[in-house]
């Protein structure tokens, strides 16, 4: 089963393709109460660290740890995971979007 440590480490693979987000996005993962921050705010390589719920960002996923994992994977549509419940959006839906769009890039 996934978890925050080993999402980070996939995301931080990812990295190069997260660069152009822009904004701070916090992961919360609802099945093991951990959360993750993704800040690609600084216009180099994005921050990928763990976080708390309080933490702010533009937009908050919450998600389950293993959809999370098929999402950064890109086993998992947003789309689909949004529109079926999976996937729940707080803040910017355009962030969330643009998200989407660079982890279907590769």
């Amino acid at each position: 089963m996934a978890d925050a440590e080993s999402l980070m480490v996939r995301m931080r693979t990812r990295a190069d393709a997260l660069r152009s987000l822009g904004y701070r996005v916090r992961f919360d993962l609802t099945d093991t109460e951990e959360s993750i921050m993704l800040d690609a705010t600084g216009g180099g390589a994005p921050s990928i660290e763990s976080a708390t719920a309080e933490d702010e960002a533009d937009t908050v996923l919450r998600l389950s740890a293993a959809d999370a994992e098929k999402l950064v994977n890109g086993k998992l549509s947003p789309m689909l995971a949004f529109s079926t419940g999976r996937l729940k959006v707080d803040g910017s839906k355009g962030v969330a979007m643009k998200l989407a769009g660079l982890l279907d890039e590769d």
